[in-house]
């Protein structure tokens, strides 16, 4: 299952917050959308997207960027899996 967050970005922050958020390696979609709630932008992301492939998102980001002086960017992330607890019984000291 994917994990929706939302963020308030002001427009000159936001290709940085967005190259930062793909470098995370877990985001699979960005929604950007205008103060009054327009989508204005939609970019799937695929695992592997690096390099000569982010230019063109990165040169679209910043034109929505210079268009706007707050957005709201909707972050789709894959959910980790979770890892595994630390089991209490496990931490045995071996003292008797």
């Amino acid at each position: 299952m994917d994990q929706v967050e939302e963020f308030k970005v002001k427009g000159d922050e936001l290709l940085g917050k967005v190259k930062e958020w793909i470098h995370e390696g877990n985001v699979r979609h960005l929604t950007i959308k205008s103060s009054d709630g327009r989508t204005m932008l939609e970019v799937p992301l695929t695992l592997g997207v690096v390099g000569a492939l982010i230019a063109p998102v990165a040169a679209a980001i910043g034109a929505v960027a210079a268009l706007v002086t707050e957005c709201t960017v909707e972050v789709t992330r894959d959910e980790a899996a979770p890892e595994a607890a630390d089991d209490p019984e496990s931490d045995e000291t071996g003292a008797e």
